[in-house]
């Protein structure tokens, strides 16, 4: 039987309803799955009409047995109609996508869902909805009490781990402890081996600052804390490289000769991987006890309006799922 993927279509005035549709209608994903699309059923509803409906959708509730073929969609309002107004912000489209989330992710937890797909949200929305959370990795980990959580992007063979997330740029240099950093790595190398079935990682990390702080002249952060921390987890057994200058390890050497790459904040890490990407990146949360990608895009507000959005980065996140939670699937011994 095909695996279950509970595919929220994120805040429901960005473009997020429309890759959901979209890529549940791709032969392909279906071929991989069953698509259950988790929101409010108004807006599926009224974006498939725009779309003309390829894909058959079964109204479907949880308990029930997933349809045999199309696409299932689990209603999150109680069927009371919302304000769809694309290209709009609003603190009701941003409860939903929260509200979207969290039945997401009681799906998975207990066992309905194999694995979720998360379409962008709004983090502006999300907090002039009550919703304080930085974004929706945080979120998940918040929903599933799991006690440590990292994002990493993929690009075909090139994964790329961020140490600090969503945080201001001014901030990065407080945050950037030994401690946060043990963490993130410890977490990106047990996904590495138990998501990506890798027996060994070589992992390459960053430095903070440009040239990787030339030995202290251009910043003290590698000496003082990056180096020491990789010292410690060589310790571990763990296999580590660097911390090497951002620009010239993407410039010039070969980030594929890899498993992953560790980076020391948001953009720089996650520029290069987007233009390797080509908009086929995914992100990962690894470090969950459920198994949840996403695109590597965001709402799009200013072009929620034109039905001309891209599903490819959708449809590569469903395809990322479905193969890492058939790896964590426990394997039947023979008899």
């Amino acid at each position: 039987m095909k695996p279950v993927v509970a595919i929220t279509i994120g805040d429901y005035n960005g473009i997020g309803p429309e890759v959901a549709l979209r890529a549940a209608a791709l032969p392909p994903v279906r071929r991989l799955c069953t698509p259950l699309l988790v929101g409010p059923a108004d807006v599926v509803e009224r974006v498939g009409a725009k779309l003309g409906r390829r894909v058959p959708l079964t109204h479907w509730r949880p308990g029930e047995p997933a349809p045999l073929r199309g696409a299932a969609l689990l209603d999150t309002t109680g069927g009371i109609p919302v304000r769809y107004a694309p290209g709009k912000l609003s603190a009701e489209a941003g409860a939903a996508a929260g509200a979207a989330i969290r039945a997401a992710v009681a799906l998975a937890m207990r066992q309905e869902a194999a694995a979720i797909v998360t379409a962008p949200v709004s983090k502006q929305a999300l907090h002039i909805a009550g919703i304080d959370t930085p974004g929706q990795t945080e979120l998940l980990q918040r929903l599933t009490h799991a006690p440590h959580v990292a994002m990493m992007l993929v690009a075909g063979a090139l994964r790329v781990g961020l140490v600090t997330i969503h945080i201001p740029l001014k901030n990065v240099a407080r945050e950037l402890t030994g401690s946060l950093i043990a963490e993130r790595i410890r977490v990106i190398h047990a996904a590495l081996v138990t998501d990506w079935g890798v027996a060994r990682p070589r992992i390459a990390v960053l430095g903070l600052n440009p040239h990787a702080g030339e030995g202290g002249d251009i910043g003290s952060e590698e000496q003082r804390v990056i180096i020491p921390t990789m010292d410690t987890l060589r310790k571990e057994r763990m296999v580590l490289a660097g911390p090497f200058p951002a620009d010239a390890f993407f410039s010039r050497a070969d980030p594929e000769a890899y498993d992953a790459v560790v980076a020391m904040y948001h953009d720089q890490g996650l520029i290069p991987l987007k233009m390797a990407g080509r908009g086929l990146a995914v992100n990962v949360s690894v470090g969950l006890p459920l198994v949840r990608t996403s695109p590597d895009h965001g709402t799009a507000f200013d072009i929620a309006r034109r039905f001309t959005a891209d599903p490819a980065s959708m449809a590569q996140a469903i395809a990322t799922a479905v193969a890492i939670a058939a790896r964590r699937r426990p394997r039947r011994s023979p008899r």
